[in-house]
C-alpha cells in the first residue's frame, strides 16, 4: 500500500509539472524572437563561440526530444526547435548545446553520469524483478538477501537521477549566461527563457524525489523482512 501511495502522490506531481512545463513552451514557443534566429543558427552559434567545431546541430524527430549525444557529438533539436524562431527555440537549443560545452570541458558530473549509463542500464532492467523476487513474489517466500541485492541496483538508478541535476541545471545556467552576454535574447525574452528552463529543470527535480522516495520504502520494506527472519 506505501508503495502505491507514493506512486500515485508522485505521479500526480508529476502530471501537474510536466503540464504546466508543456503549457509554458506553448506559451514561448508563440512569442518570436526580435532577432529572427532560428534554434539551428543559436545552437551553431553558441558552439562556435565556445569554440567547439566538431558538433553537428541536426534535426531530430518528436516534440521535445531534444538532446546532446556525446558518442557522435551531435545536438539534436525537434523540428520545432531547429526550425523555430521563438523564445522556447533558443532557450532549448542553448540549453542542448550547454551539454556539449560541458562535455569539451569535460564537466565532472557529466563525465561521471556518462561513465555509469551502462550500469544504469543493467540496474533498470533487473532491479524490479530482483525486489519482486525478494519480496516472495516470484519464488514463493520473501528473501532479503535477494531483496538487498534488488534494492542496491535500485539505488543505482536513483543515484544517476541525483547526478542528473546538476548536470541538467548546468546546462541551463552557461545557456542562459551566454544568451544575456551575446545578446541573442532582449531583457524580456531572457526572463521567459529562464522560466522556460526553470520548468523544465522542475521535472528532473520530481524524478529524483520519487526514486529516493521509493528506495527509502524499498528499504523499510527490507528493514521489516529482517526482522522477521
Amino acid at each position: 500500500m506505501g508503495y502505491y501511495l507514493i506512486a500515485g502522490i508522485m505521479f500526480v506531481v508529476g502530471l501537474i509539472v510536466s503540464n504546466r512545463l508543456k503549457s509554458k513552451f506553448k506559451e514561448y514557443s508563440e512569442i518570436g524572437l526580435a532577432n529572427g534566429m532560428s534554434g539551428r543558427e543559436i545552437a551553431e552559434k553558441m558552439l562556435s563561440d565556445n569554440g567547439i567545431h566538431d558538433v553537428r546541430v541536426i534535426s531530430t524527430p518528436g516534440h521535445l526530444s531534444d538532446h546532446y549525444n556525446p558518442e557522435d557529438k551531435t545536438v539534436n533539436l525537434s523540428p520545432d526547435v531547429f526550425e523555430g524562431r521563438s523564445i522556447s527555440a533558443a532557450a532549448v537549443a542553448a540549453h542542448e548545446c550547454g551539454h556539449a560545452v560541458q562535455h569539451a570541458t569535460a564537466y565532472s558530473m557529466l563525465t561521471f553520469r556518462s561513465a555509469i549509463v551502462p550500469l544504469v542500464n543493467i540496474s533498470t532492467q533487473l532491479s524490479q524483478w530482483v525486489i519482486l523476487a525478494g519480496l516472495g513474489f516470484l519464488i514463493g517466500r520473501a528473501n532479503p538477501t535477494i531483496l538487498l541485492v534488488g534494492i542496491i541496483l535500485f539505488a543505482i538508478t536513483t543515484v544517476f537521477t541525483i547526478i542528473t541535476l546538476p548536470v541538467e541545471y548546468d546546462a541551463s545556467n552557461r545557456a542562459l549566461k551566454w544568451l544575456e552576454n551575446s545578446h541573442i535574447t532582449t531583457p524580456y525574452e531572457h526572463d521567459k527563457a529562464a522560466d522556460a528552463l526553470k520548468w523544465a529543470a522542475r521535472t528532473y527535480v520530481v524524478a529524483a524525489i520519487s526514486s529516493i522516495a521509493t528506495l527509502l520504502y524499498y528499504i523499510l520494506l527490507f528493514v521489516n523482512s529482517r526482522d522477521r527472519n
